[in-house]
């Protein structure tokens, strides 16, 4: 039944984006990507067509269809979904390795530790000797697919034009739907993932269980095997129901969720601003005046229309393209001294690395920092050591109390 509404769903939004659309929405149609939280498509599909991709997004899966043995979550907005599906939330991963004095090692299985099981004699936990341990918050998918359609040339150079103590460092990670084929690195804690579908396709397998034409290898418990009933009942060798993907193999992912869950990412609108008052104006100069926008970056503008990413396998569409975005992120990797020492597709120089968070729905987070562990952005700001060392001291020594609350009303309205 998915699978001819995708096919009848696509029909639908080829017409409506040859000019069956008017544009009735805040920033299509401009250089400005829509920005809310309404529940409403960015123009890349039309809105039943988002409303049904939001709803597979949103779709809780069981045992009978794929769901672990170990795993996180039983639906992708189960971990996004503050204010709206797509949205951050307050849930957390467990991840976990050892550091030898040389490189991080793996806790066995890999470092992502499933906190749920289908059964009680499988569940996982951190092993003896593994004592690197972190919590990992979810992440905000709202507007990632003007992230995605950022050229890599515009985050090399974003790099680039950053002072030396500051700089980002910028990962090529493997793109999984383009074989041999990497991109820079922009989405996940570690910029683990370039595209929206590898990111959704490496979620669907490691927070849910469920195999997928891009990862048909089942997760194990702890580096045990355990993908056998009465575990796990569903084969991972299901071929594709879908007729575009006909001979392919999708595992316990026959009506292709992953392409869905990418289509639903790709078309939410950016998170919106909040109120502008004079404190807020007053505070976003002082926000760039003691140094957070180097990292923090405000501007950035997508990739032109047409050009091709994700090796080649995906083409900006006129919804993504040459649209200007205000995440207040250079999605880089920086050594703020809150790295969590683990490793995933970047390599031992990214161990003590994290992705700068994007700033943008800020004002929607009760936990900030990877772990969550600041509740306040004053308490964010303070532990921010390192590359920004220099922020830091300027927000402790150079502003006055009133100069702090503005800065903190600018924060609050993002």
């Amino acid at each position: 039944m998915k699978s001819i509404f995708r096919m009848l769903s696509t029909a639908l939004a080829c017409l409506w984006l040859l000019g069956a659309y008017s544009a009735t929405v805040s920033g299509i149609g401009d250089d400005e990507a829509p920005a809310g939280f309404g529940n409403l498509t960015n123009g890349l599909v039309d809105q039943a067509t988002f409303d049904h991709v939001r709803e597979v997004f949103e779709e809780r899966d069981d045992i009978k269809k794929g769901l672990g043995p170990v795993y996180n979550a039983q639906s992708c907005a189960e971990c996004h979904q503050t204010p709206v599906t797509g949205g951050i939330s307050q849930v957390t991963e467990l991840r976990a390795g050892h550091f030898n004095g040389t490189s991080f090692v793996e806790h066995p299985g890999g470092s992502l530790i499933n906190d749920r099981a289908v059964d009680s004699s499988i569940q996982e936990t951190v092993m003896p000797g593994y004592e690197v341990r972190t919590l990992r918050t979810s992440l905000n998918t709202l507007g990632d697919g003007f992230v995605e359609a950022i050229d890599d040339q515009t985050l090399i150079d974003i790099a680039a034009n950053q002072p030396d103590a500051m700089r980002g460092q910028v990962i090529h990670v493997p793109v999984l739907e383009a074989p041999g084929m990497t991109r820079v690195g922009r989405f996940g804690w570690k910029n683990q993932q370039a595209s929206l579908l590898s990111f959704s396709s490496d979620a669907y397998l490691n927070e849910q269980g469920v195999t997928n034409r891009l990862n048909l290898l089942e997760n194990t418990s702890n580096g045990r095997y355990v993908s056998t009933a009465p575990f796990d009942i569903v084969p991972d060798d299901t071929p594709c129901a879908p007729v575009l993907l006909a001979g392919t193999i999708c595992g316990e992912d026959p009506d292709d969720d992953i392409s869905e869950f990418a289509t639903f990412m790709r078309a939410t609108m950016a998170p919106p601003r909040g109120a502008i008052t004079p404190d807020v104006t007053a505070g976003s100069e002082i926000f760039d005046a003691i140094g957070c926008k180097t990292c923090h970056v405000r501007d950035i503008t997508t990739a032109p229309i047409h050009m091709p990413i994700n090796g080649g396998t995906f083409e900006v569409p006129a919804a993504l393209a040459s649209k200007t975005i205000h995440p207040f992120g250079d999605f880089l990797l920086h050594n703020v001294r809150t790295g969590d020492g683990i490793v995933q597709n970047g390599g031992q120089s990214t161990r003590n690395k994290m992705r700068t968070a994007p700033l943008w729905g800020m004002r929607t987070r009760s936990r900030l920092m990877h772990d969550g562990r600041s509740l306040t952005p004053t308490e964010a700001i303070l532990r921010h050591g390192g590359q920004a060392l220099g922020a830091t001291l300027r927000f402790v020594f150079q502003l006055n109390r009133s100069q702090r609350r503005q800065l903190l009303a600018f924060l609050g309205s993002l």
